[in-house]
């Protein structure tokens, strides 16, 4: 188990202040509250601030998705609006490259509320992965199909069965949607 450890570090960037803006994936948990010490953050042309702790980043902005080649996310503990200013801490083991060949990524996909969204593999994780670009691409599809049910009408299952169906097929194979709806019955 050890040496599996020590070699999979081997495998995955080790990030830090000095790279973890450069084509990453992060979810920034956000922070009630925290003071930014005078003279001590870096900031940013588009007047985001940046404070370098061991641990990880502070980051307080009123942008978040895409960040110039990044894709960072924040987990806010209420209802986020763009351009609402929050500040969020990530860790410097939760920034993950998005231009590697690694599959580092998979859907999340919560049919209750009809939603989906990329995160980055966990260690007893047994869902399929993808690559950044290719989880982006299925996830743009994936959205596709929960948001519209006018497809469904033309199978006698029920809308919800379908949707499940369809995606679970779609994120563990090859097919396209077009291959997987042509093997569906009507």
């Amino acid at each position: 188990m050890v040496a599996f450890c020590i070699f999979k570090s081997f495998l995955l960037k080790i990030y830090n202040h000095t790279n973890f803006f450069r084509h990453t994936f992060c979810e920034f948990q956000q922070v009630p509250f925290f003071e930014f010490p005078e003279d001590s953050f870096f900031k940013s042309k588009s007047d985001s601030c940046y404070f370098y702790s061991d641990g990880g980043v502070y980051r307080k902005s009123n942008h978040w998705g895409k960040v110039a080649n990044c894709s960072w996310k924040i987990l806010s503990l209420e209802n986020y609006k763009n351009q609402q200013t929050i500040i969020g801490f990530a860790k410097w083991y939760q920034f993950f490259p998005i231009n590697s060949r690694e599959k580092l990524f998979f859907i999340l996909v919560d049919f209750d509320n009809n939603t989906a969204n990329i995160q980055t593999k966990k260690e007893d994780s047994t869902t399929a992965l993808f690559t950044f670009s290719e989880a982006q691409e299925k996830l743009k599809k994936i959205r596709d199909v929960l948001k519209n049910d006018d497809w469904t009408k033309y199978f006698n299952q029920d809308k919800k069965a379908l949707k499940k169906s369809f995606i679970h097929e779609f994120l563990n194979s090859s097919k396209s949607l077009q291959q997987i709806k042509k093997g569906f019955k009507c």
